[in-house]
């Protein structure tokens, strides 16, 4: 049972099974960042202070409390339990809060566009994450032999642009073997740190937070600069939520308490115990734990690590953009399934190549992953805190929290994001300014789509007039009824068609059997086939025309003839033979306004985004020989 957005039901054990897997796609991004966390916070840009012992260990305190604090209180322990019918993600959250915020549409609208903002970072973290992983893991070369370094980048690039072009292809072989991969890469990391620790034991001190707050107090801006690149030890964290539906909360939780959070504390002691006893080892801790031997063995495996990171929020940025559609932030786009049995593997060709050319952008502009650190810091954190005002919310209104658990999560867990969220604006002109930029540019698109979508819905709703007008009209008027099945796909439930309109002003017919199809988007993520159709009478059973709502939620596939069979099934006197039907498709041609403005450029954006939706024959699954396209144009 469900309620109030902890799902309710009889203990079950974790699986180990669905943990292993989480290991693999959940924790790919959090479990490579230290390739480039800690190199990145001892260098030179974020550490003005000297590589002593002190020093040290309030770093590497500051690395394991704000894991803990963010990772494993805010994450695993709170956020997780508020999903959406099993989902989660910013997405899923916003989802949620519309459903319960209805009475009061100011603050729908408000949580819309804190979920705009955080979609858009997301896309921002996307980006950068494959073109920071992998560099990371290709400067390993460096550290075996430094006249390597000219291989780096073209290396990076080559392995980037596979990642990319496997993609239309799907990746379910691939990423079952993600989880036993990522299992080992997590035992690596600890096995490399252990022998450090035992050999300078003293670095357990950093396991006490004073360490990080006497270094807060004896060098406060050395140590506000440096949660600039500490962020980086969370970056993935808000995977933790946003693939909860693929393995389950208790899953995930199993796979970092069990298995992430002690392998990531082992390694970030273990570098901190090597950077004490070798200071030079600051310019790449992670591959100085390993013997000279055992490098190249590590380069290659860090490598297919990262690979992996990068496919998790590639695949996370095409079931953010598919939400987002189902949400009415973004236009159409083409959806391809690339498992029969995953519902959530999907591919958007779209999303895949933007994506590409951005990240190889990155990798040539910047070069290394010392310098896309500086931009990575802002999209991690605006998402933390993003997080966490939408969860306050939901905190606050759904589970009707009480005033000091607020103020403590506020107090603890805020306050930290928030001066997180200020390091990373200390490095806005050295790279910051990217993952903002593009969460500018996709709040922009966002926007835009949903003020020309309204705009444009509110004119088609005077050409279509009232259905039930309609069709008393017909009962008056002269108008031939032909043998046959006709299907017209309709957003609205109350409008007619503009399909229809045009069918019969313009041939004077009408097929005797006509289905009005609705597709209602559901703020859940799944809708049970018992539960997705219903059939209702418009007018009287004599005229003929019945109405189907085919209600889908935001992971489930729009498919009308399949679920139009459901409802064949399911309501006895709807006797249709579908294998002959027609879908007639209401289509309105827009053009620009007839006078220049000057928001016209933002009427030409939209009318660009318009023009290149996907074809409604595919989102629908409608059989391309019996669909007919019908309608009339609009000037905006």
């Amino acid at each position: 049972m469900k309620v109030d957005g902890h799902s309710k039901s009889t203990f079950r054990p974790p699986s180990w099974p669905l943990a292993l897997g989480a290991l693999g796609v959940v924790f790919g991004d959090i479990g490579t960042s230290p390739l480039y966390a800690l190199h990145t916070a001892f260098s030179m840009e974020h550490n003005a202070i000297t590589v002593a012992p002190e020093n040290v260990y309030g770093i590497i305190s500051m690395v394991l409390w704000t894991i803990t604090i963010i990772v494993t209180v805010k994450y695993v322990l709170l956020v997780t339990r508020a999903d959406n019918d099993g989902e989660g993600g910013i997405l899923a959250l916003v989802a949620l809060l519309r459903r319960h915020l209805t009475a009061r549409k100011w603050l729908g609208t408000a949580v819309t566009i804190l979920g705009m903002f955080g979609a858009a970072l997301f896309y921002g973290d996307a980006v950068i994450t494959p073109a920071i992983s992998v560099l990371s893991a290709v400067e390993g070369l460096t550290v075996v032999n430094p006249n390597l370094e000219r291989l780096v980048v073209p290396v990076a690039v080559v392995i980037l642009a596979g990642l990319f072009a496997v993609q239309p292809f799907g990746t379910g072989q691939v990423a079952r073997a993600f989880g036993p991969i990522m299992l080992a890469w997590f035992a690596t990391m600890a096995l490399l740190g252990i022998p450090q620790i035992i050999a300078h034991p003293e670095i357990l001190l950093s396991l006490s937070p004073h360490w990080a707050l006497e270094l807060v107090v004896r060098h406060p801006f050395q140590a506000f600069v440096l949660l600039g690149a500490v962020v980086l030890t969370v970056t993935g964290a808000e995977a933790l939520y946003a693939d909860l539906g693929h393995f389950g909360a208790r899953a995930v939780r199993l796979a970092w308490l069990a298995v992430a959070m002690p392998a990531l504390i082992l390694v970030y002691l273990g570098q901190g115990a090597l950077v004490i006893s070798t200071p030079a080892a600051v310019a790449n801790p992670m591959f100085y734990l390993a013997p000279s031997a055992l490098q190249i063995p590590l380069v290659i495996f860090a490598t297919i690590a990262t690979i992996i990171a990068s496919q998790a929020v590639i695949s996370g940025a095409f079931s953010v953009t598919r939400q987002a559609i189902r949400l009415g932030l973004l236009p159409r786009l083409a959806v391809k399934h690339t498992s029969r049995r995953e519902e959530g593997q999907i591919y958007l060709s779209m999303v895949n190549w933007g994506l590409f050319l951005a990240v190889m952008a990155l990798v040539l502009l910047f070069s290394s992953s010392a310098k896309l650190a500086n931009a990575y810091g802002l999209a991690v954190t605006g998402t933390l805190v993003l997080v966490s005002l939408l969860f306050l919310l939901f905190a606050a209104t759904v589970w009707r929290w009480s005033w000091w658990k607020l103020v403590a999560f506020a107090t603890v867990i805020g306050s930290l994001e928030l001066l997180l969220l200020g390091a990373s604006l200390t490095k806005l002109f050295a790279g910051g300014w990217l993952p903002l930029l593009i969460a500018a540019l996709v709040v922009l698109v966002m926007v835009t789509w949903r003020t020309g979508s309204d705009r444009v819905a509110s004119a088609r709703g005077e050409l279509e007039g009232p259905l039930p007008q309609f069709v008393a009209s017909l009962r008056d008027a002269r108008v031939r009824r032909v043998p046959g099945v006709a299907v017209f796909p309709h957003a609205s439930a109350d409008a007619t068609p503009l399909a229809l309109v045009k069918f019969v002003t313009d041939f004077h017919m009408l097929h005797d059997h006509v289905v009005i199809v609705r597709i209602v988007h559901m703020n859940i993520p799944h809708v049970r086939p018992a539960d997705r159709v219903s059939v209702d009478d418009v007018g009287s059973p004599a005229d003929g025309i019945v109405h189907v709502s085919i209600r889908v939620g935001f992971t489930d596939d729009q498919d009308i003839p399949r679920n139009l069979a459901l409802a064949v099934d399911q309501s006895p006197e709807l006797h249709i033979d579908l294998n002959q039907a027609l879908y007639f498709l209401s289509v309105l041609t827009l053009r620009p306004p007839r006078t220049h403005r000057l928001r016209d450029w933002r009427e030409k954006l939209f009318l660009s985004l318009e023009k290149n939706q996907a074809n409604r024959t595919e989102i629908f699954h409608l059989p391309p020989t019996r669909t007919i396209v019908l309608g009339t144009e609009l000037h905006l």
